[in-house]
């Protein structure tokens, strides 16, 4: 049976998870968390941070366990059967219509801001940010681990800079407890900020990839996430102390007026670099996620064997190939229909909770002692993000009820053809 190449390592596991939790939140959503919470966003990311801690250890121990290459809806095929893994690959898989296009869009924004550009230019760039994940693609997983590795780097550096620059110090960080009245402007910050912690579930598809993952998957999980945390929580204080949040235009906007504040107006070519940088690891990553969940489906005789195909190097590239056509596709359609994007995406969120949950309730299936303790936790947490996802959730619920739908009509035919070959005998 094919296998994929083993040549993940500890530092491009953590450079891979890290660089797909920062992605474009970085750039907007500690400015974000601040304008809806204050200082006390300092507070909800240290929260959040404990929250996603239990779904991050329960990912590890799973991934530890059992490492594969079909990721969240293998485990939750493991523990629930056929049926329920094939409706979570069919979740995970359907964000491809309406994240995927919002991301590359949010990518090829980042040169906006130094280049007036017209459609036929950022489509353009997003047909180049896609022929960088094949190319990545075809030189298999570690390539696209040391690279996410050095953009990890880079912004771990960046935010070094800035802490100096910016004259940054701990005792800054050390608010007084939120108050009572607080807490509910702490919550919608949390239902925002929980999405920068959204990627756990791409990065169970590397899990088959390392070349230790008893030792290494779960190190690089747990360290990725804190790393990401750091990050997220230093931007947070730079920003509360410059002041640099409030209306939407100012969020989106924080970066660069910070890092021109510090370095000088140049400095909006490192936004652009660092932020496309940014963008294109998480894409990276998702996609590469989708390809091996595909090449995975189709190597159990669940696709087409023709997807199952490896090159050379242990790539799955027929599946890549199919991803990024969908993605060629899609993303067209959108610059050519102008589609709500932003809203798209948000409804595309809930197929992310909708798969976190049901993983979480697989751990507690599949783990004993401490580990399903954490994975019942993980549960409870899900089920509160739906629950503030409210109408957001319609996207998953949707695709839920016509999965279901299809699902029963076709065991229905599947009756019937057998009924009609029984009285013919």
């Amino acid at each position: 049976m094919a296998q994929l190449k083993k040549d993940l390592g500890l530092w491009q596991g953590m450079g891979l998870l890290a660089t797909s939790l920062l992605g474009t939140g970085i750039f907007v959503v500690p400015a974000t968390a601040a304008s809806l919470a204050g200082d006390a966003s300092l507070w909800a990311w240290l929260l959040l941070i404990g929250l996603v801690l239990p779904i991050a250890f329960t990912f590890a121990r799973l991934g530890r366990r059992y490492p594969h290459a079909g990721g969240a809806p293998h485990l939750i095929g493991l523990a629930f059967g056929k049926g329920a893994e094939r409706f979570s690959a069919f979740l995970f898989l359907a964000v491809l219509p309406v994240g995927l296009p919002a991301a590359l869009l949010i990518a090829a924004g980042f040169w906006q801001a130094l280049f007036e550009m017209g459609p036929w230019t950022l489509w353009a760039i997003q047909l180049f940010t896609l022929l960088g994940v094949l190319l990545l693609g075809v030189r298999g997983a570690r390539s696209s681990g040391n690279l996410q590795l050095l953009i990890a780097l880079a912004i771990l550096g960046l935010t070094l800079l800035i802490w100096f620059k910016g004259e940054l110090s701990w005792r800054e960080g050390a608010v007084p407890l939120p108050d009572v009245a607080q807490w509910p402007a702490m919550a919608t910050a949390l239902a925002v900020m929980f999405w920068c912690f959204v990627g756990l579930e791409a990065f169970a598809h590397m899990g088959e990839e390392f070349k230790q993952p008893e030792r290494d998957y779960p190190v690089a999980l747990l360290g990725g996430v804190l790393l990401a945390g750091l990050i997220y929580w230093v931007h947070s204080l730079v920003v509360l102390k410059y002041g640099l949040y409030g209306e939407a235009a100012d969020n989106a906007t924080a970066m660069p007026t910070l890092l021109a504040l510090l370095f000088g107006p140049t400095a909006k070519w490192l936004v652009a670099i660092l932020g496309y940088l940014s963008c294109f690891a998480s894409i990276n990553i998702y996609l590469q996620g989708f390809a091996r969940l595909i090449w995975s489906m189709a190597r159990e005789g669940k696709l087409p064997p023709s997807l199952a195909q490896l090159s050379a190097r242990g790539a799955p590239l027929a599946a890549l190939g199919l991803v990024l056509g969908i993605c060629v596709v899609a993303g067209s359609l959108s610059l050519w229909l102008q589609l709500p994007l932003d809203e798209l995406i948000r409804y595309a969120n809930g197929n992310f909770v909708l798969v976190y949950l049901l993983c979480m309730a697989a751990g507690w299936r599949l783990l004993s002692g401490i580990g399903k303790g954490l994975a019942g936790l993980s549960v409870l947490l899900c089920l509160l993000v739906l629950v503030a996802l409210s109408y957001q959730l319609l996207y998953a619920v949707l695709l839920g009820a016509g999965y279901g739908g299809v699902s029963l009509l076709r065991r229905y035919l599947r009756r019937q053809r057998q009924q009609t070959l029984g009285s013919a005998t």
